[in-house]
């Protein structure tokens, strides 16, 4: 059941503030609502590891759930932890078994789906995360920033590097 409404709002503030007192039932329901969303959120990143980012995604949102504030920001800021954390696994994963480049790719219309994930694949988790963040979720480069905790700048020195990246592995 996704929590969108005003209503769902309410239990959803709720169950984050009985959870963050201890109550096992409410934070077994914010694990069955959360899972799901952060594994979407991590798989475009970790790619074959989005099974280990989103559960220690889940893991550091649990761990931290006494700092969050709001409870009505528990989407947002359960994200902003699952991209970090995809981004790290992807990162780890990456330095034991690195991508090879296709010699050449062979784009057609009804393969454009496959190259596009196959040129996404190619990137380092950093440029991904940068470009999902960017240009599939929307943020702007200053959020960007905020979630991955680096600086604007290395945001858009990232964003050129993935763009021009990305055109070299899907052309």
């Amino acid at each position: 059941m996704a929590f969108s409404h005003s209503r769902e709002q309410d239990d959803l503030a709720d169950l984050v503030n009985r959870a963050q007192l201890g109550d096992l039932i409410a934070m077994e329901r914010i694990l069955e609502v959360l899972a799901p969303y952060v594994g979407r959120v991590c798989a475009p990143i970790a790619l074959q590891d989005a099974a280990d980012a989103a559960q220690e995604s889940m893991i550091a949102i649990f761990r931290r759930l006494h700092q969050l504030k709001t409870p009505e920001a528990l989407f947002g800021w359960a994200k902003a932890i699952a991209l970090r954390e995809a981004v790290r696994v992807a990162a780890r994963g990456r330095k034991s078994s690195p991508v090879e480049l296709a010699d050449e790719p062979d784009p057609t219309d009804t393969e454009l789906a496959a190259d596009i994930r196959d040129a996404l694949d190619r990137l380092s988790p950093e440029h991904r995360a940068i470009l999902t963040m960017r240009h599939i979720d929307g943020f702007d480069e200053k959020t960007v920033a905020s979630i991955l905790n680096v600086p604007v700048g290395t945001v858009r020195s990232r964003l050129f590097r993935a763009r021009a990246i990305f055109r070299r592995s899907w052309f």
